[in-house]
């Protein structure tokens, strides 16, 4: 789970542009037939977005200027602020210990030079990268230096690319890219085809019974009580997740419960949450400037219950991302 974790604030760390127009989404070709939690970012918008624009793509280009870092996307041909579109993460929780999972980078690519520079890779440092095969598939096996499973990457054509946790997902992947797609649980494609394949972000997650021996944080010195949460999460069973943004921010997160009962006790919960949440956001905002704009943010959380279904949105105002950057306005 904890490399499942880093994938997904490294991507959250760069969410971006939303548009008005929707569109369903499309499951990728790519996913395996095991999947429980499909993470799409459409890195394209995100890059192109105001928000972007004016408050991280300087800090991005910096970055990749760093000299190694410059040095090997130049070796790959490879350009990632131009040259990459989407990045799917899928994952298959076999256990709380044992997350597998397959990354899906979509975009436009130069085979010949990934392979030609991942095989110099291992041969510069072989500790590390290492080329090997699986019957007839080429691909690169990286070790972290942490001590963390290793990694296997390919290249599946000039518009894709992979890296997942075991061999077999390459292979599955790559079998899908020749043979058609796998056949997913009915449940997530349900949930796939209600996202919009336009925004920033969607998450979608089948959760029912992964949250039955969950400890959510309580007593001790926390100005809020969780216990609710305690209660009420062991009920949700699929979790959906769209972030948008253009001039303002946009999210929306639904969780969908056992039943009728159990949909209303999270709404309730939810806004008992808001509750406590609002005096100490009003508290931030006085000891610092930078948090005034969050009671404006609480205000604008809402949450509904439709059948089974809990959905809570929000939204963040442009200005208030300037002030709670910047300390003042734009």
């Amino acid at each position: 789970m904890t490399r499942l974790t880093h994938l997904a604030l490294g991507a959250v760390l760069l969410l971006g542009l939303g548009v008005p127009a929707s569109s369903a989404a499309t499951p990728d070709k790519l996913l395996p037939a095991e999947t429980d939690t499909v993470v799409s970012i459409n890195l394209r918008q995100i890059i192109d977005s105001d928000v972007i624009k004016k408050y991280a793509l300087e800090q991005i280009k910096q970055a990749i200027e760093g000299q190694e870092a410059k040095a090997l996307l130049n070796d790959l041909g490879l350009d990632p602020l131009k040259d990459i579109d989407r990045m799917v993460v899928a994952t298959i929780d076999t256990s709380r210990e044992n997350t597998k999972f397959l990354l899906i980078v979509h975009g436009s690519f130069d085979p010949d030079k990934l392979f030609k520079t991942a095989e110099a890779q291992s041969k510069k440092d072989s500790d590390r990268f290492a080329m090997v095969r699986d019957g007839n598939i080429v691909m690169f096996k990286y070790q972290p230096e942490t001590g963390d499973p290793p990694l296997y990457g390919t290249v599946v054509n000039d518009n894709t690319v992979i890296a997942a946790s075991e061999k077999k997902l390459i292979a599955d992947a790559l079998a899908a890219e020749k043979n058609g797609p796998a056949k997913l649980k009915p449940e997530l494609t349900a949930l796939l085809k209600k996202m919009d394949d336009k925004a920033s972000m969607y998450a979608v997650s089948l959760v029912k019974g992964k949250f039955d021996d969950v400890q959510v944080p309580g007593g001790g010195n926390l100005p809020i009580d969780l216990s609710g949460i305690q209660k009420v999460l062991p009920s949700a069973e699929t979790i959906a997740m769209t972030l948008k943004i253009s001039v303002d921010v946009n999210l929306e997160v639904t969780f969908g419960m056992k039943d009728d009962e159990a949909a209303t006790d999270m709404q309730n919960t939810v806004e008992e949450l808001l509750k406590q949440l609002k005096p100490l956001a009003a508290l931030a905002g006085a000891a610092d400037e930078r948090a005034k704009p969050l009671a404006d943010i609480l205000a604008t959380v809402k949450t509904t219950a439709k059948n089974k279904d809990v959905i809570i949105s929000g939204k963040i105002a442009g200005a208030a991302i300037a002030q709670m950057i910047r300390g003042g306005g734009e």
